[in-house]
């Protein structure tokens, strides 16, 4: 199989798809490997060392794409390179689909293959593909809002642990998945009170046992969360419901009850967000105030610290991508039935249930489509 990859276009993103690693990987199980000049500078990754692992390199977007049979990105395609899905070519990326109604529509007109990282699963339920980049963007979140925090961005002016004779801030983390966790040991670290707010007993049973009184867990109700927030000096926004648009737990009424100058992360903003007001912003320009309230609403966090990120995500994304390229992407499905919810487009069917519902489109079953056509 041809694969490659290309320099990411979305504002202020630096990962790459492909490490010179995996170029070597590819190449070891028989197939060619081609990459955009230049796509890998912003993690650190040279012409020169991909060249070295064996890939071919191409001078532009337009021939990876034209060349390729998969296409392995980190972001999902912008409208600039709508143009360029042709049919039948595999897209190996984060997509997003239920909060990207336009790019669902291209990717079935134009019948590719689209497989989502974020909806793979693993034999626990899990999401492995989405863990490492939830696990970064959890860290930074904390990062991000205690800068927020400073009057300077607009915040209350609190240091997030305090100092001896002073309060310590208060965090509140809705959602105990990857993001939270990763937010709430970030948090812990920093020495903020913590609140996590989830609707897995289990799960915050888990979180009290380990961590006992460090931390406050609740059970995620609407009056469990409103009086949270309204005494929160910092919420991160760490909801998941995979392949599905975010709900939204913060109404614009909740803010005016918040204290001023307070911060909200909305890691969720990749499915809509979790906050009523949330509204998408880029690493130039993070953060906007409504009714007193600091947003910060990047949707590509790990970007920023983009050579640790890519090497995360392609550890995580490999193993399915080489087994899409050994055997074609069908086989691989119908081998591996974690793989199969990854698959959100299939030549002009949508196969992902959630986007479906959220659209009010068609959906059809991946697995039952395939086995037709046996």
């Amino acid at each position: 199989m041809k694969v490659g990859t290309v320099k990411e276009i979305k504002r202020y993103e630096f990962r790459v798809g492909l490490t010179p690693a995996n170029v070597q990987e590819y190449v070891s199980n028989g197939h060619q490997v081609f990459v955009q000049t230049g796509a890998g500078l912003g993690a650190s990754l040279t012409d020169e060392e991909y060249a070295a692992a064996g890939a071919t390199i191409l001078g532009t977007a337009e021939e990876v794409w034209a060349t390729c049979d998969m296409v392995v990105k980190v972001k999902e395609p912008l409208q600039e390179e709508y143009g360029l899905i042709r049919e039948n070519q595999i897209i190996y990326t984060y997509l997003h689909l239920a909060a990207d109604r336009p790019l669902t529509e291209v990717l079935l007109e134009r019948k590719a293959k689209a497989v989502a990282y974020e909806t793979i699963r693993d034999k626990k339920g899990g999401l492995p593909l989405l863990k490492p980049m939830s696990e970064v963007a959890g860290k930074l979140s904390v990062q991000a809002g205690a800068r927020c925090l400073e009057k300077i961005m607009g915040g209350r002016g609190v240091l997030l642990g305090g100092v001896p004779g002073v309060p310590k801030a208060n965090v509140v983390v809705l959602g105990a998945g990857a993001v939270g966790i990763s937010a709430m040991k970030m948090a812990l670290g920093l020495g903020a009170n913590i609140t996590i707010i989830d609707r897995d007993i289990d799960r915050l049973t888990y979180l009290d046992d380990l961590y006992g009184q460090q931390i406050q867990t609740l059970y995620s109700t609407q009056y469990n969360i409103e009086q949270a927030i309204y005494k929160a000096d910092l919420v991160i926004g760490a909801i998941l419901i995979p392949g599905a648009a975010a709900q939204k737990l913060i109404r614009r009424e909740h803010l005016k009850k918040m204290k001023p100058g307070a911060v909200i992360v909305d890691v969720a903003v990749d499915q809509g967000g979790c906050c009523e007001t949330t509204r998408m912003t880029y690493h130039d320009d993070p953060v906007f105030v409504v009714d007193g309230i600091v947003h910060y609403c990047v949707a590509n966090m790990p970007g920023a610290v983009s050579q640790t990120s890519t090497f995360a995500l392609t550890n995580a994304t490999l193993g399915h991508g080489v087994k899409i390229a050994n055997m074609g992407l069908e086989a691989a499905c119908m081998s591996d039935p974690y793989l199969v919810p990854g698959v959100n487009c299939y030549n002009g069917k949508l196969t992902c249930e959630e986007v479906a519902r959220v659209f009010d489109m068609d959906y059809t079953d991946l697995r039952a489509l395939l086995q037709s056509c046996n």
